[in-house]
């Protein structure tokens, strides 16, 4: 009971106490969970920034990390020049590369 003489809602030591409030348990299991997956994300955060430095501070791997998402890049911007029917986009030439013509230059 509480000071007014009301009784509380609140778990006590009593294994036999009959004021727990519903779902207690389901909560404390559920706030457990998220807390060990909190945990979890921050050792990953952790882990990923310890390779993240790792690759900052070696220049040749930074090079290769910098090749590879420029060829990424590269294939985003072909994937992007095409139109939504599949047909390659026009170039800023206005030529449509990859057409059913396919124009030959002469010298």
């Amino acid at each position: 009971m509480s000071a007014s003489g009301a009784r509380d809602n609140r778990a006590t030591d009593d294994p036999g106490a009959t004021s727990r409030a519903p779902g207690g348990d389901r909560a404390a299991e559920g706030f457990e969970h998220l807390q060990a997956a909190a945990l979890e994300m921050i050792s990953a955060a952790r882990a990923f920034l310890d390779v993240i430095e790792e690759v900052v501070a070696d220049r040749s791997t930074m090079d290769a990390v910098l090749e590879a998402v420029g060829s990424v890049a590269e294939g985003v911007g072909r994937a992007a020049r095409t139109t939504v029917d599949g047909d390659p986009a026009p170039t800023s030439h206005g030529e449509t590369p990859g057409g059913p013509v396919e124009h030959i230059r002469v010298s």
